[in-house]
């Protein structure tokens, strides 16, 4: 475990305008609207406009975080962007966002952990800054999932939405800051969430457009048991490593992947009496920016207070698993 000597300094995020109805989504992969709130507990989600790419999501959440932390772009040491819809192959999406903020003093990289990618990001933040105390990293976490979505899939058209959000991460203060981190990949599973065209193995072709194998594709069922039997065992791992107990945390923030599975989630970890904190009826699935982005909601609404216990945690293609604990520092000094 590295000692706390990184925090969570500030937040931001940005959401798509264009509210996206359960009534619109039902209507074009044959189920009702009234299906996709009893199974999934999401009422909307947000799409972005097609002007709008991820990086475009990913700068806005940036700049919120750091008009928050009353920083500019230039106080940026590292620029890190967890994202698995990127705007191209290549150049890293991390140096469009940096372009677009003008932070050209920091160093650029993407991470894909998919929707782990947020927690993956932090403990990178977390390291760089232990190794150079002085520095400050602006994580953020994008995703822009309707542009890969086969919107007759019922499995997976009601589920996901557009989204970004950022976190400043900078020296803690003494006592305050991320305690520790958990991170698993189990590979054997990679299957259970997938996009198979596009890259090295299956490049674009008329073939593979035509057979839709671009789109986004889950196995829920399976995804659901994953997680139901090894992200409970890693959240308890990771607070009593801490010296905590479950019944110590009092704020919990999953990945809003479903409203039903998080519900399941919070029982089986034994996270009952912690504040559960939720954008998934709004929002649906953002993928790696959906804990970013309920992280900055909960925090703009003065929610997290000053020396209290904040345990994220997320799960997703890999199939990987991130959790990280932290005492809650807030505004940056």
């Amino acid at each position: 475990m590295v000692a706390n000597t990184a925090a969570i300094l500030a937040t931001g995020s940005y959401v798509p305008k264009e509210e996206i109805s359960n009534e619109e989504v039902a209507a074009r992969c044959g189920v009702t609207a009234e299906w996709i709130e009893r199974k999934t507990e999401i009422r909307s989600r947000r799409y972005a406009p097609p002007h709008l790419a991820t990086s475009d999501l990913a700068a806005r959440a940036g700049a919120a975080a750091l008009e928050a932390a009353g920083l500019d772009a230039g106080d940026v040491d590292y620029l890190i962007v967890s994202t698995s819809t990127g705007d191209s192959p290549q150049p890293p999406t991390s140096a469009l966002v940096q372009h677009a903020l003008g932070a050209y003093g920091a160093a650029c990289l993407d991470v894909n952990a998919v929707c782990s990618g947020f927690v993956h990001a932090l403990e990178l933040a977390r390291g760089l800054v232990a190794l150079r105390p002085g520095a400050r990293a602006l994580v953020i976490a994008a995703d822009v999932y309707s542009r890969i979505l086969d919107l007759s899939d019922r499995r997976t058209a009601p589920l996901f939405g557009d989204g970004a959000g950022a976190a400043l991460v900078g020296a803690a203060e003494q006592g305050y800051g991320i305690l520790d981190t958990d991170l698993t990949t189990s590979g054997g599973a990679h299957h259970l969430i997938r996009v198979e065209a596009g890259g090295s193995r299956l490049p674009a072709s008329a073939e593979t457009v035509a057979e839709g194998a671009h789109y986004f594709r889950m196995e829920g069922r399976a995804v659901r048991a994953f997680v139901n039997e090894n992200v409970p065992p890693a959240l308890r791992r990771l607070v009593e490593r801490t010296g905590h107990r479950l019944a110590d945390v009092d704020h919990f923030i999953p990945h809003q992947a479903n409203g039903v599975m998080m519900r399941e989630l919070v029982e089986a970890s034994g996270l009952t009496q912690a504040a559960v904190h939720r954008t998934v009826e709004r929002y649906g699935n953002t993928g790696s920016a959906s804990i970013a982005v309920t992280l900055d909601e909960a925090n703009r609404a003065g929610l997290l207070r000053r020396g209290e216990l904040v345990l994220l945690a997320g799960f997703g293609g890999g199939m990987a698993a991130g959790s990280t604990l932290l005492t809650w520092q807030g505004e940056a000094a």
